[in-house]
């Protein structure tokens, strides 16, 4: 909620809006250290409407989102930590960006032009988001901000967590008004390499802290998805949605099949935890791969980006462990992810395309998260 309203947008709401009050164009505040003392900053962004982000260096982290319901009451809709220590102490990728390979590589090897490479096993026998210190664990350098949009780099060198080549990444958030956030991640490398971006925010439409999210309508375009075996690990077919638990062409409430015992998938990661084929390879422009509607506050979210995957998981590891911005405890199902990518494994799976990088070519994954209102008043 506003923090005007006596409310704080979990650890860096105070010292943000102190920047505020200065009526600086780029409002910043420092929020803590690391353990190595590294400082970790905050950016406060506002588009002139009364839609505004936090953006952390942290990970590059989205930290919190602020639009209108339908009556015109502001909610922050992200799942955060209350704290810069409890993201220290144990990180969750809370609206971070991942990488350098979002997702699962199985058993965290693969190879490229002839050479096999090992990254960090951090999740069973598989590598996820980029291994044990992946990009969500570095704090990111601001190199532009503004009122409305700010950019944040981080430099990856050769052999970081296993992966070759020297990484230059960056990241932007941009408010353009209109209930629209863009999102860009960008890559280019000095050697062959592996890449694959995408930001991890976890959303409840209802407001951070409210609850379930299960109740929550999605659509998901895809016609197939990627089964995947008992370590979440694909398994090389494109399974049609149709007549499964994982069919969301047509819009339903997250929860309505979640609860099938006789689909086996839906047991691998305690729920959903997939990938879905939206397309079979990246495009130039962003176009649909989710809407998400909450019949409760009457807020729709439209979910846009070039690639061809939708990782779509429904917060089944939210065990009640971690205590939120709102200073309510987080439990299984209170926000769902919704990460556009490429397929998880694609290294390993060359049916899957290509995630491979060279030089002199640029790695670009465009998300736009696009906020409306359905005015129409929730049943009774």
């Amino acid at each position: 909620m506003r923090a005007g309203k006596g409310k704080t947008t979990g650890l860096i709401g105070v010292l943000a809006l102190s920047a505020v009050g200065a009526g600086q164009a780029q409002e910043r505040a420092v929020v803590g250290r690391t353990a190595d003392g590294t400082v970790v900053e905050s950016i406060l962004l506002r588009d002139g409407t009364g839609m505004q982000a936090t953006v952390l260096t942290l990970g590059a982290a989205l930290h919190s989102l602020e639009v209108p319901d339908r009556d015109g009451a502001y909610a922050d809709v992200l799942l955060g930590d209350a704290t810069l220590k409890a993201t220290l102490d144990n990180p969750q990728y809370f609206g971070t960006i991942v990488g350098r390979f979002a997702n699962r590589i199985a058993k965290g090897r693969f190879t490229l032009d002839g050479r096999t490479y090992q990254v960090p096993v951090n999740n069973g026998p598989n590598s996820l988001h980029g291994g044990t210190r992946g990009f969500d664990k570095v704090v990111w350098k601001i190199v532009d901000a503004a009122a409305d949009h700010a950019t944040l780099q981080h430099v990856s060198p050769d052999g970081d967590q296993g992966y070759p080549g020297t990484l230059t990444v960056t990241a932007t958030y941009a408010l353009k008004g209109n209930g629209r956030l863009e999102v860009e991640y960008r890559a280019t490398t000095d050697a062959p390499t592996i890449v694959n971006l995408s930001n991890h925010a976890y959303w409840n439409l209802s407001g951070e802290g409210s609850g379930s999210a299960m109740d929550h309508e999605l659509t998901i375009p895809a016609s197939a998805y990627t089964p995947v075996d008992a370590s979440l690990i694909p398994t090389g077919v494109l399974q049609p949605v149709q007549g499964t638990a994982f069919d969301f062409r047509t819009a339903k409430p997250i929860g309505r099949d979640l609860r099938q015992g006789n689909e086996p998938q839906l047991l691998h990661g305690r729920g959903y935890d997939h990938n879905w084929v939206i397309s079979r390879s990246p495009t130039r422009e962003p176009r649909e791969v989710a809407r998400v509607h909450d019949p409760r506050s009457g807020r729709v979210m439209t979910v846009l980006s070039t690639q061809p995957g939708l990782q779509f998981y429904s917060g089944n590891f939210l065990d009640g462990s971690t205590v939120g911005k709102s200073g309510r405890v987080y439990r299984q199902g209170d926000a769902i992810a919704l990460e556009p990518q490429l397929f998880p494994d694609t290294p390993n799976q060359p049916s899957f395309g290509s995630a491979r990088l060279a030089p002199g070519e640029t790695y670009v994954n465009r998300i736009v998260y696009d906020f409306s209102t359905d005015r129409t008043p929730p049943a009774r």
